[in-house]
Parts: structure tokens; sequence; C-alpha cells
């Protein structure tokens, strides 16, 4: 593939087998125009950040973290992502959001830097939506080079990049099979 190709909706509905089919057809143009803005333009780099976005998203299922956020409220983690002891809401106004959830105060006035919104005013904003639910995974993933990580096919430290662990490899890994299967 030269370029980038644009991604149909047989094939998201083959790699997100299961989405349900008003998901598809709601972020498969955002995920597109995301992949062009942020070089997301390889067979490689496509289906690793497809793998990302559908272990993280549970296939397009949440735009926002299940847990509360509480845990982001104190230690090295709140500190790492800038919340504040003294504030201990901050862990869960800035829990995760969007397909690769944004998380932490530092990440939301970043974004909301990127994107010119106040986002420590309105950080749910990231989830509802949708242009910018998927707009924060190629931000944070361009951010992050993890397009060179992808063109190494290194799905491990892709994972550690974004979860800070290994949190869902086998399922990363399960998705990254399918897409390049589909997409390669």
């Amino acid at each position: 593939m030269k370029g980038f190709e644009v991604l149909t909706t047989e094939q998201l509905k083959k790699i997100f087998a299961n989405a349900r089919a008003s998901a598809i057809e709601e972020f498969l143009s955002p995920i597109n125009t995301v992949m062009e803005k942020y070089e997301i333009n390889t067979p490689l780099r496509i289906a690793h950040f497809l793998a990302q976005v559908g272990h993280e998203s549970g296939e397009l299922r949440y735009r926002e973290e299940l847990a509360s956020g509480e845990a982001y409220d104190t230690g090295r983690l709140a500190e790492r992502l800038g919340n504040t002891p003294e504030d201990d809401d901050d862990g869960r106004l800035y829990k995760g959001r969007g397909l690769i959830q944004l998380t932490g105060h530092d990440n939301y006035e970043l974004y909301g830097r990127y994107v010119g919104i106040d986002l420590l005013k309105t950080p749910q904003v990231v989830a509802t939506r949708t242009d910018l639910c998927a707009d924060v995974a190629g931000w944070f993933w361009f951010r992050s080079s993890l397009n060179a990580l992808a063109d190494q096919d290194g799905i491990q430290r892709i994972t550690r990049r974004i979860n800070g662990g290994l949190n869902g490899l086998k399922d990363r890994k399960r998705i990254l099979v399918l897409a390049k299967s589909i997409i390669v």
C-alpha cells in the first residue's frame, strides 16, 4: 500500500468483530481521518494502531475507562499524571477517555491546548465527541512516536507505552494478527 489507503467498513467489521454495527459506522470516518492526520499510513502501522485501539476501547464499546479513576488520586502515578494530592477529585475528573485513553491532568491540559478546548473544565467531552474520542488516540500515538515502534512490529513496546505495562497483551496480539491478515 502506498501512502494512505482508506480503511473500509468491511475491513473494520472483520477486525472488530465484537463491535456493534452502529459503532463501526460512527467511528469509521474519524478513524480514517486520524490515521491520515497522524501518518498511520502503512499496513503495519494501521494494524498496530487498530490492535491497540481495539483493546483499549473494547472494540469500540467504551469511550471512557470503566473504573472510577480513584486510583489516579495519590502516589507516584498521580504525580506522573499531574494529578495533585490536594485535589482528590483529579483522578475521577481526568480518568481515561478516548479510544486510547487520555489520562491525567497534565495530558488533558496538553491535548486541550492542542485542540483549542479547555479540557480541564470539560474533560468528559473527550468521550462524548466522536471526533475527539478518535483524535486523542492518534495524537497520543504520534506524540509517543509509536509509528516507529509499529514499523519494527514491536507490540510489547507499543503496549508498554500505552498501558504502562503489558495488560491485555494477549487480546492486543489477537487483534493484531487479525488486522494483519486483513490489511497487510
